[in-house]
């Protein structure tokens, strides 16, 4: 369960549902440590870090990152310490601090490190680039750009594909940089909405450098719609700076009263609001009812109700970001 949990939780992370990674995770890791799998308790605790760095919260990143890593150097698996660079290089990322990302990084390609795994390496190719692009390491982004293209050929997955479009972006010329950020704009990103984010913000900061501000501003508040979706609040800053820099001006996002729940939280006061009692709950997942009960109460209390009824217009956002 723990195993299924965690691999559900990374999926929903790639897709952009985020709140269910979230939960997911945290039940992974919950089920994990009760079976008592240091493993799928690191994994599971590496989607909290992520997601947390993601979404700014760089203090619980970094908390849940040193708590990973504790764990997977008692299980020696090679793959969750590249799972944990990769979380740790997404999180440098959107704070800015691209060398440091790049650091993380390339320990996924050194054959002699600990963290080297070229399944994964797939999964840091927009990462990888964009902090080499930006850290002064842009060979190193053509070489593994070059060298992704060569094992995809001749037509690799969309996913991949749009990645590459991404990375090419980033280092190609003036002259041929618009044709791969449209054309990574294809049909397919909107499967990854973070990652069309990314391309919708490079692409209107690239149309901005280009003294083009007024065709820059529809992908930037695309860019920053799609972030404030997903909680990225790092690059929704970005997408804001770019746009006053556009000369528009763009408010600061508003925070939902449900997002100060916690995923367990969320997750059963969604399942209270559809109606179920907190037997049914309970059965769900694997908690007493008086525990169900218990985090109602809290529910109630951090939201501002006093019943269920209240739930439901509450929580009318809480849906999947992805959408």
């Amino acid at each position: 369960m723990a195993r299924a949990l965690f691999a559900q939780a990374w999926a929903e992370m790639e897709v952009g549902d985020w709140i269910g990674a979230r939960r997911e995770a945290e039940e992974a890791a919950r089920f994990a440590e009760e079976t008592g799998s240091a493993v799928w308790t690191a994994a599971a605790t590496i989607v909290k870090a992520q997601l947390a760095g993601m979404q700014g919260r760089l203090e619980q990143a970094e908390t849940y990152a040193t708590e990973a890593e504790r764990l997977v150097l008692s299980t020696g698996a090679s793959f969750l310490l590249a799972m944990l660079q990769l979380g740790r290089g997404i999180t440098a990322i959107g704070a800015g601090r691209h060398l440091e990302a790049f650091e993380h990084l390339r320990r996924l390609f050194a054959p002699a490190d600990p963290a080297f795994n070229s399944g994964l390496q797939f999964f840091a190719l927009a990462d990888f680039v964009d902090a080499a692009v930006y850290s002064d390491h842009s060979a190193d982004a053509r070489r593994f750009i070059d060298e992704v293209e060569r094992i995809s050929a001749p037509d690799p997955v969309p996913w991949v594909a749009t990645m590459l479009c991404y990375g090419k972006a980033l280092i190609a010329t003036n002259e041929e940089a618009e044709q791969y950020f449209l054309k990574g704009l294809g049909p397919a990103a909107k499967n990854w909405p973070f990652l069309r984010g990314r391309l919708l913000l490079g692409y209107g900061a690239w149309l901005r450098r280009q003294r083009r501000s007024a065709d820059a501003r529809a992908p930037l508040r695309q860019a920053r719609d799609a972030f404030d979706a997903l909680g990225a609040a790092p690059w929704s800053d970005r997408a804001r700076e770019e746009l006053r820099a556009s000369g528009e001006a763009s408010l600061r996002r508003t925070a939902q009263v449900w997002e100060s729940l916690t995923p367990q939280e969320l997750h059963i006061a969604q399942l209270a609001a559809q109606g179920h009692s907190n037997k049914i709950i309970g059965a769900r997942l694997y908690l007493s009812h008086r525990t169900v009960g218990y985090h109602l109460q809290r529910v109630f209390s951090k939201i501002g109700i006093t019943s269920r009824s209240g739930l439901s217009s509450v929580l009318a956002t809480a849906g999947s970001t992805a959408q």
